[in-house]
């Protein structure tokens, strides 16, 4: 089966993980900082490191302070973390719907549905593709919220010049094998506000403190360490981050090789009939993450059904949020967002991964064609 993502590994990643190995760190030591530092340069703001994108999301809310009562707005068209994050701290989601085209949370939409609750303001980077910052930011300070970026599918790509990571008040990042660079599992938190990212550090590492500075009783002895908030063991180990580094040092050239297939597929496939293309914004420089086609008059689950027959791993991504049992259960309703759900609708990802072969994306085309065409 030819998937529709997997990571990229070579002698350099392998041997950045065997010098770990061979190290007196298997966990938490010099790589982790290494690491952090690495991503900074890519993200144009301090990181922090965490387990997964997942952990990220909650460490991010958990900083935002978010809690019961508050209310925290975020698209459907989403992995479930995006939203179960905020909703395990007791927050209530809203929904807003999302841009025909990009798919990517609407403004407008956002705008519609802020309120004196609104706590966070979190939107998705769909497909690599950067959502509107420059309007979210505008939204979210008249609001008096916290902006927080979901870059799960963006790391490496730009915003009207400036790297994801530097656009939102929190940014996260996945480094899962799919993802645009990996560490096997792995994530990290981004933050421009030095108050944010300290609390990410702290809730990641069990909520412990250590800094003199910070405790609230210095005397006790060099051992000593306080717990003043809750926070859980979220820490990315040295083993890991090693490899992380490695892959970060290999982010142009996957960059480069996603956009040159990106560029394929858009001529190969310009005059399929019943398909619609991903969009091109002039503003934005992607790592594009997904390729995610349209399958138009009704005939998605017959096209994915037999590309999967023929050996091609499509995938749709994704299910809007709240058609989740667990949020059905909250009361949410479908058709909240009409826009995410005719999207979902007709929303396929092609594979992409940067050693997909010129040879297999060709049969990945001629499978595509054959059926839209027959």
């Amino acid at each position: 089966m030819l998937p529709y993502g997997r990571q990229s590994i070579d002698d350099s990643d392998v041997d950045a993980v065997v010098a770990a190995l061979g190290s007196d760190w298997l966990t938490t030591g010099p790589r982790v900082a290494r690491f952090e530092a690495d991503l900074e340069e890519v993200a144009g703001a301090p990181c922090v490191t965490v387990t997964n994108g997942t952990t990220a999301l909650h460490a991010a809310y958990a900083a935002a302070g978010v809690t019961s009562g508050d209310e925290v707005v975020t698209t459907p068209m989403t992995f479930v973390a995006t939203a179960s994050g905020a909703a395990l701290l007791g927050a209530t989601v809203v929904f807003a719907d999302v841009e025909e085209d990009t798919a990517n949370i609407d403004p407008a939409a956002v705008e519609a549905t802020v309120t004196s609750r609104t706590r966070v303001i979190a939107a998705v980077d769909y497909a690599g593709v950067p959502a509107d910052y420059d309007r979210l930011r505008k939204v979210t300070d008249e609001a008096g919220a916290i902006l927080l970026g979901d870059a799960a599918h963006s790391i490496g790509s730009t915003y009207r010049g400036r790297p994801v990571g530097s656009l939102a008040d929190l940014t996260t990042f996945s480094f899962f094998p799919t993802k645009n660079l990996t560490t096997g599992e792995g994530g990290a938190v981004a933050s421009i506000r030095p108050d944010l990212l300290q609390r990410v550090r702290t809730f990641r590492t069990v909520g412990l403190v250590r800094d003199p500075d910070r405790l609230r009783h210095p005397d006790e002895g060099g051992w000593h360490q306080e717990v003043h908030e809750f926070g859980l063991n979220y820490r990315l180990p040295d083993v890991l981050c090693a490899l992380g580094s490695a892959q970060l040092r290999r982010l142009a050239e996957f960059k480069t090789r996603r956009a040159r297939l990106t560029a394929r597929y858009d001529e190969l496939l310009a005059d399929v009939p019943g398909l619609r293309l991903p969009v091109r914004r002039s503003d934005v420089d992607p790592v594009r993450h997904l390729y995610p086609v349209r399958i138009l008059d009704g005939r998605r689950r017959e096209v994915y059904d037999r590309l999967r027959a023929a050996g091609i791993g499509v995938q749709v991504n994704y299910i809007p949020v709240y058609w989740h049992p667990v949020f059905e259960d909250l009361g949410y309703r479908r058709g909240m967002c009409p826009v995410a759900e005719r999207f979902y609708a007709e929303e396929l990802s092609l594979p992409l991964f940067a050693d997909l072969s010129d040879s297999d994306q060709d049969r990945v085309v001629e499978a595509l064609r054959g059926i839209l065409g027959s």
